[in-house]
This record gives structure tokens, C-alpha cells and sequence, in this order.
């Protein structure tokens, strides 16, 4: 059953338009689309990155002894599971969705019962069970490929295309001053240093992998998804084999439904090229010069030396 599972999963650092990207992809007729972030870390997730990063947001590791009740449960999904179960404290709330999560675990069970259980199959076992599940989704009748988001996944990139030999990996990049500043504005911001560690970090991944993966590992800029994303996401549908002048790919949507700010997705509520330079400029002029010295190695990379003369 893993073999012939279809994913591509996004990943990019925060506020770098991952949320944006994912949600592009929304109505495509080809495409099962994650509705929300697809959290699928557990917390046995240890390396040398998890001081870093959240587990919810990486690649899963489950139990020896575990089963496929426990390896379910122990995913996190934290925006799915509580959207379903507690939808009152959800930031989702008022977004319609017909889900019942005990449903859900059931089918993943009879799933993994069938195709055995391994971190591949279990993965697989997740997004598929998710639209057996769900209830209220628009359907074309044509979907034959599953889309993930989480952030910050490009530092398990290898992974999941060593587990899932059908998977493709989108990595989005967008510039750092634009995307520090974006995060500024949550109720707890990251400091610039970890900030900044977290977005070279993404970067230093995504390029290791595109160069051991050069077939199934993308990169995008945001900043090219937000002037023409039909035009940036091309070649990605194009590795897929899916059609890649889709006019579902104009516009941000959540379940086929137009979304006039891709929030509370994201923190970015207007994803224009205009409003991506405005929010970098918001940055002091001690703030600009940091960022740029602790991105200086991938600025030359990703075409961003000028952005701020723009």
C-alpha cells in the first residue's frame, strides 16, 4: 500500500508562505488536500534537532512495541484533532468541517491492519483515512495524490522520500526580512538569533536534499507564488504528471471556497508582492542588517541580495 502512495508535502520555514503554497494547491481536481497543518511528529521524535524545532512538525517516529491504536493517538496533529474534537477553542471554528475524529482513528486501524504497520504505511494510513473520514469534502472525483504542510519538515526531507518512493518534496523559501517580520507579530515572537537559525537551517536542508533527490525535491520562492503562482507551481505539477494550468492554482482556498486573506492559516493575511516588501520594511534599519548577516551565504542563492532595494 506505500508503494504506490502519492504525497507531496510542503514544507518551509515559518512565515515563509508554506501556508500560502499549501493552500494554492486547495482545489486542484487532482490533488486530496490537507485541510489544515498535517502535524504528523510524536513525541519520540530525538536528534539533534529537537531543540530546535517542535516534534508536532517532524517526520514521525512510533513505538517498537506500539499499535496502530497507540501509533495513531501518538501522532499530533494538534490543528486536525482539535478542530474535530474541541472545535469551540479552535482558530478554525468557524470554518465548517464534518469530521468525526473517533471515525477517522478507525479507519486508520483498518488500514494498517491490512497493509501492516511501518512508519511508511502508517503515514499513508494518516491522509488516507483523513478523506475517507471526511464528510464535507469537495470531491472532483479525480484525486489521485495527497498534499501535506507542515513547517520546518524539510529538515526530514530524506526521509520521507526514502520511506514513500512515490513522494515529491516542495520546499518554499521566502525572504528573511520579510519573514522575521511577519513573525514579530505573534503573541510570543523568536528571538532574531533563533529565528534566523531556524530559516538557514531550512535552507541548508533544502538544498543538501534537492541535490541528493534532484527529481522529487522542489524549491520555490513565496515570493514567486504570490506575483504568479500558476507560473511558479508549474513545474512541480508538471513532476507530478497532474495538470499544470489548473485555474484552481490562481487563488488561495480552504475545501474550494475562496479565501480572502490566507488566515489564520498564516500570518501572512495578504500574500501581494506589494505586501511582502511593505512587511520587510517594518524591520529597523539594526534589524535588516542583522538578518542579512546571518542569511548572507543563501541571499545570493535565492535571488534575494536586491530584495530590499526593490
Amino acid at each position: 500500500m506505500t508503494n504506490d502512495f502519492r504525497l507531496l508535502m510542503i514544507g518551509a520555514m515559518y512565515e515563509n508562505g508554506g501556508n500560502v503554497t499549501h493552500r494554492h494547491f486547495d482545489a486542484h481536481p487532482e490533488l486530496f488536500v490537507y485541510p489544515f497543518e498535517s502535524q504528523v511528529g510524536t513525541a519520540l521524535v530525538r536528534d539533534a534537532l529537537t531543540s530546535t524545532f517542535p516534534v508536532k512538525y517532524r517526520w514521525p517516529v512510533f513505538a517498537l512495541d506500539g499499535t496502530p491504536e497507540a501509533d495513531y493517538r501518538a501522532i499530533l496533529d494538534e490543528e486536525c484533532k482539535v478542530r474535530a474534537r474541541t472545535p469551540h477553542v479552535s482558530k478554525f471554528r468557524g470554518r465548517p468541517l464534518e469530521l468525526d475524529d473517533d471515525e477517522r482513528m478507525r479507519i486508520y486501524v483498518r488500514m494498517v491492519l491490512e497493509s501492516g504497520r511501518s512508519r511508511a504505511a502508517n503515514v499513508a494510513a494518516f491522509f488516507r483515512a483523513m478523506f475517507e473520514a471526511w464528510r464535507d469534502f469537495e470531491r472532483s472525483g479525480r484525486e489521485r495524490i495527497y498534499v501535506g504542510y507542515s513547517p520546518i519538515v524539510v529538515v526530514d526531507a530524506d526521509k520521507i522520500l526514502d520511506d514513500l518512493p512515490q513522494a515529491h518534496f516542495l520546499h518554499v523559501v521566502r525572504n528573511p526580512w520579510s519573514a522575521y517580520a511577519d513573525t514579530k507579530r505573534r503573541p510570543v515572537p523568536l528571538s532574531i538569533e533563533h529565528y534566523m537559525l531556524g530559516w538557514v537551517l531550512n535552507q541548508h536542508h533544502a538544498l543538501l536534499f534537492r541535490a541528493k533527490y534532484p527529481d522529487r525535491m522542489h524549491i520555490v520562492r513565496a515570493e514567486d507564488v504570490m506575483s504568479d503562482p500558476r507560473a511558479a507551481l508549474r513545474p512541480v505539477c508538471q513532476a507530478l504528471g497532474i495538470a499544470d494550468d489548473a485555474p484552481e492554482l490562481r487563488a488561495p482556498t480552504w475545501n474550494g471556497q475562496p479565501l480572502d486573506e490566507v488566515y489564520p492559516w498564516g500570518t501572512i493575511r495578504t500574500a501581494t508582492p506589494e505586501a511582502n516588501q511593505a512587511t520587510a520594511r517594518e524591520l529597523s534599519g539594526d534589524e535588516r542588517e542583522e538578518v542579512r548577516v546571518r542569511a548572507e551565504r543563501y541571499l545570493d542563492v535565492f535571488g534575494y541580495s536586491g530584495f530590499l532595494d526593490g
